[in-house]
């Protein structure tokens, strides 16, 4: 195993009191492994991966939980110790390259700055090893592309190019952060099958894939976890859920697909929204959007536990299926 996030809550602080963004979740990934995180805009996804990372600042902070990265509890080492492994053993793609590339350096030199940083390479070295990743991630004319600003690249050259810094030191563990959100469905795929063919090359790499399309993880991960409001209500592995869901939400995320040959007003959406993360945390957190909530449903929260074939899901009648 090369990640065990266990029993992890991150709240936040506002004006409207603390929000648990990351409520108890517990996840786990083994060396190689592409597990995907799906859920709703809000559900905490990109809470876990910042956690993670060590990158949740004040008013926000962790306050419960093990992170546990080749064993070492990353949630008890200090800022300078993590500085060295971000990057060169754990690496985070992020989901809006325009936010992430700095604008006024080309991107040659952002590439070259993580080899300066974690390798002490030289200029010659360093721009060398830049022009092999971004072949490798099919980008054409790699060399000349290396003086180019981001504002001079499309959305999906841009994310390519984040691609290569996050794998350029061959990291043992990528989080990708939604990164195809902002792509038209043409250079999502160009960037799905980078992905793959990278995991593919780079043996022992293990990819955390947060999304919210179950079509990517269907397509990616062998196995998935599905949260809602900061928590893990169904995991396991990818074919076994999406053929038999345990959960209510899985199955409400399943049935919101549109797809081919379906006729008008066929769609099913999840009624109401997401609950106020700020709110009660008694009782099951989807019991107000769920068609099979009971009175136990309200009062009582249902834990995490093994259903059939490896996967685990939190709800009361669980194993009954959706």
């Amino acid at each position: 195993m090369l990640l065990e996030v266990d029993d992890l809550v991150t709240e936040f602080s506002t004006r409207a009191g603390v929000i648990r963004a990351v409520d108890h979740a517990s996840l786990s990934l083994d060396r190689g492994e592409v597990l995907g995180i799906v859920g709703e805009s809000g559900s905490g996804k990109s809470a876990i991966a910042h956690s993670i990372m060590g990158l949740i600042e004040p008013p926000g902070r962790v306050v419960h939980g093990r992170i546990l990265f080749d064993g070492v509890d990353l949630l008890r080492q200090n800022q300078s110790w993590l500085r060295r492994i971000r990057g060169a053993r754990i690496a985070m793609i992020f989901q809006d390259p325009t936010a992430t590339l700095n604008p006024v350096l080309p991107i040659g030199r952002q590439i070259a700055e993580v080899l300066h940083y974690h390798r002490r390479l030289g200029h010659r070295a360093a721009r060398e090893q830049a022009v092999a990743m971004l072949e490798r991630v099919g980008i054409a004319d790699a060399r000349a592309r290396l003086r180019l600003y981001p504002h001079e690249m499309s959305g999906g050259m841009q994310q390519r190019v984040i691609i290569a810094c996050a794998l350029i030191l061959h990291p043992e563990l990528v989080i990708a952060d939604e990164p195809t959100t902002a792509l038209d469905v043409t250079v999502q795929a160009q960037i799905l099958d980078v992905l793959r063919r990278l995991r593919e090359s780079e043996r022992g790499t293990s990819i955390l894939l947060i999304t919210h399309d179950l079509g990517v993880v269907a397509q990616m991960c062998e196995r998935v976890a599905v949260i809602y409001a900061g928590s893990i209500v169904e995991v396991g592995s990818t074919r076994e859920i999406l053929a038999r869901p345990r959960h209510p939400y899985t199955r409400g995320l399943m049935d919101a697909i549109p797809r081919i040959g379906m006729e008008a007003g066929a769609l099913r959406p999840i009624p109401g929204a997401l609950e106020d993360l700020a709110g009660s945390h008694g009782g099951c957190r989807f019991h107000p959007r769920c068609g099979r909530a009971e009175a136990r449903c309200r009062m009582e929260r249902p834990m995490l536990r093994h259903i059939h074939m490896g996967v685990m899901a939190a709800c009361h009648f669980a194993e009954a299926g959706c």
